[in-house]
């Protein structure tokens, strides 16, 4: 029987990883409060990983619920500065401050994945990467914007890894899937193992 997984994420980047690893799948984005549910969580004090954990399940559940049979991905990006959790920029002066928070510091990015199947989870996985961004001047850092937002708008942290964002980085230890979001060589070796896909 064929597999039938469905990627509960409206992110471009995600499509594209699945499609050029030749991975069979259809797009339903999850319909989640993901601000409210990561504000009730970091009111608890919830780890950074937690929450990264949590709001991917609930945006696979959310999705599985309505897909009887299928494997439904669900997944989810932090980035952890110091103990606290950084969101996507609601503006470009939010980017600007998160930026300059970020600058000459070490951060991590905790990328989540979940598959839930009938309304339960059945695997799940958080890679972590350490970034260190350099100390850039406040004139590159306006450049930047200029250049680049709204499209960093949509990424934690204000950056993109696999666009000009890469410059502002001294030292990245990790996998570079975990920067783009999504744990795929460990999400490939699952579905390997488990026959949907051929190895």
């Amino acid at each position: 029987m064929a597999m039938n997984l469905i990627l509960a994420s409206g992110s471009e980047i995600r499509r594209q990883l699945l499609t050029n690893a030749g991975v069979p799948f259809t797009v339903q984005k999850a319909r989640v409060d993901e601000i409210m549910i990561r504000d009730s969580l970091e009111a608890e004090q919830a780890k950074p990983r937690d929450i990264a954990d949590t709001l991917a399940e609930m945006k696979a559940l959310k999705v599985s619920e309505k897909n009887p049979g299928a494997m439904v991905l669900g997944c989810d990006q932090v980035l952890e500065l110091d103990g606290r959790v950084l969101s996507k920029p609601r503006g470009i002066d939010e980017a600007r401050t998160q930026l300059q928070s970020l600058r000459g510091q070490r951060h991590m990015l905790l990328s989540a994945a979940v598959i839930c199947e009938d309304g339960r989870p059945i695997w799940r996985h958080i890679g972590q990467v350490r970034l260190r961004m350099r100390s850039f001047s406040d004139e590159y850092l306006e450049d930047y914007l200029t250049r680049n937002w709204p499209g960093i708008g949509d990424s934690v942290g204000g950056y993109k890894l696999e666009e000009e964002g890469i410059r502002l980085f001294s030292r990245v230890d990790g996998d570079y899937f975990n920067v783009l979001g999504l744990p795929l060589l460990e999400l490939l070796g699952y579905l390997t193992v488990r026959g949907d896909i051929p190895g």
